[in-house]
């Protein structure tokens, strides 16, 4: 047994390792490699995903947007019409006033007055006119303050006129101011029933 060479098995046992560690490790490489292409395709797929996710819910954050644009131009569109309606019901509502307001200067003219020129501003009228006397006037701002649908009357100006021919040498004529009042609405601006 002394004759025995143990030498080139331990060589070949060397290269059957070195061999198999160079597989092993070219095996490990390989893994490693397709372990991290792998991991890129994931987050690149996930990344793509979560794009698509976004654009899509941008789109309906874009069509939510026109739809509020709408909804605001609706509400506007609304606001508009709720005031149209509102003036015309105030307007509804006051036709009957203004006929009353004529009724009531009738009524409150007195004898030996009539007017030239009537304006009526908000709720501020002025009138100018003629009087026989100046008596006739003192009798119309009687009736104008006694009346419910008038306040507040105020003499501007006064100028005799002796050239009238209607009421001859004493006429006088007058700007007259006054407020119009509805007795038939409070303070706060609501109906009385």
């Amino acid at each position: 047994m002394a004759h025995i060479n143990l030498l080139p098995w331990r060589e070949w046992e060397r290269e059957r390792r070195k061999k198999e560690f160079l597989g092993n490790l070219a095996g490990v490489l390989v893994l490693g490699a397709v372990l991290v292409f792998a991991g890129g395709w994931v987050l690149d797929n996930s990344i793509e995903q979560q794009n698509a996710r976004n654009n899509f819910l941008q789109s309906k954050i874009t069509e939510l947007d026109k739809k509020i644009a709408e909804i605001a131009q609706l509400e506007q569109q609304k606001a508009d019409l709720e005031e149209r309606m509102e003036l015309i019901q105030e307007l509804q509502g006051n036709r009957p006033v203004i006929v009353r307001i004529f009724d009531e200067l009738v009524r409150t003219l007195s004898k030996g007055v009539h007017y030239k020129k009537l304006a009526m501003t908000g709720h501020n009228l002025t009138v100018a006119g003629v009087a026989e006397s100046n008596n006739r006037i003192s009798s119309l701002m009687r009736n104008l303050d006694e009346s419910d649908w008038f306040q507040s009357p105020n003499l501007k100006s006064i100028k005799e006129d002796p050239t009238n021919s209607d009421y001859g040498p004493q006429a006088s004529r007058f700007d007259l101011t006054f407020v119009q009042h509805n007795p038939n609405q409070a303070d706060d601006g609501e109906e009385v029933e």
